[in-house]
């Protein structure tokens, strides 16, 4: 004699299926690719030690003690994006020009700085960085690793590649008891931030507005709480967590590390 199963047991083992199945699902994680390659120029700013890098517009401070280190470049307008591609990493190598060196490929840069128009210069004749201009004004270090020096401006080809970052976020906070300023540093992947939300450990997620080049403001009164921030990157769209970051304890004019990151 046939036994039959009542409906709501058929909807229990469908339902149960159903969980089975998307708890095995496994989530890729968003890897950015480098870009085609495009044809740009570049020259360098300061002298050997780099020492005139230091700051820059997207606030990256000390470029020593926070892992950026020489191999640097300020953008031109048309690629600084208001301070969007703060943090992001370029291959570029010498094309063209009898002061590249031939033996070597390309070399690796951040984007720590603003190359500002100069409108008294002709674009081609001084004005580098007027738009709609793509060029790169890069540490005399890491330029004298593609061509020499002595040349000034040469030709380059260049292309978008994922930045390579040891360990986690890091967040530098500034501000006061109403209002926090944090700058993002330490950014692997796309090396680039959209968007960004703090909470603390009394209160939701409150979006932060875009204050410049790589910081994030929120107008509130986090003082007491432990803070956690949520990222999008501007490049993939992926958005990840660092959960409390900072502890209760914190303060202004310290730098916090998470230990996520992007790809």
């Amino acid at each position: 004699m046939a036994s039959f199963l009542p409906s709501w047991s058929f909807s229990f083992l469908f339902t149960s299926w159903m969980l089975v199945t998307l708890s095995r699902t496994v989530v890729a994680k968003v890897v950015y690719r480098p870009s085609p390659w495009h044809l740009a120029h570049a020259t360098f700013y300061g002298d050997e030690t780099a020492s005139e890098t230091m700051g820059g517009a997207c606030g990256y401070g000390n470029l020593f003690v926070n892992g950026y280190g020489t191999d640097t470049a300020a953008l031109s307008s048309t690629l600084f994006n208001n301070g969007y591609a703060c943090g992001t990493c370029y291959q570029i190598k010498c094309y063209g020009a009898s002061a590249c060196f031939r033996n070597v490929q390309f070399t690796t840069v951040t984007a720590t700085n603003l190359c500002p128009p100069n409108w008294s210069q002709d674009s081609n004749a001084g004005g580098w960085c007027n738009p709609p201009r793509t060029h790169f004004d890069m540490s005399k270090p890491a330029f004298m690793k593609i061509a020499q020096w002595k040349a000034g401006i040469v030709p380059v080809m260049y292309r978008r590649v994922p930045c390579i970052r040891a360990g986690g976020l890091r967040f530098s906070f500034q501000g006061n008891g109403y209002w926090l300023l944090v700058y993002v540093m330490n950014v692997a992947g796309g090396g680039d931030i959209a968007n960004m939300w703090v909470k603390g450990s009394r209160s939701g997620w409150i979006e932060m507005s875009h204050n410049w080049g790589a910081s994030y403001q929120a107008f509130a009164t986090l003082g007491g709480q432990a803070l956690s921030f949520r990222i999008t990157s501007y490049t993939s769209k992926e958005t990840i967590i660092a959960w409390n970051v900072a502890p209760s304890n914190w303060n202004v004019g310290l730098t916090y590390k998470a230990n996520v990151n992007f790809h």
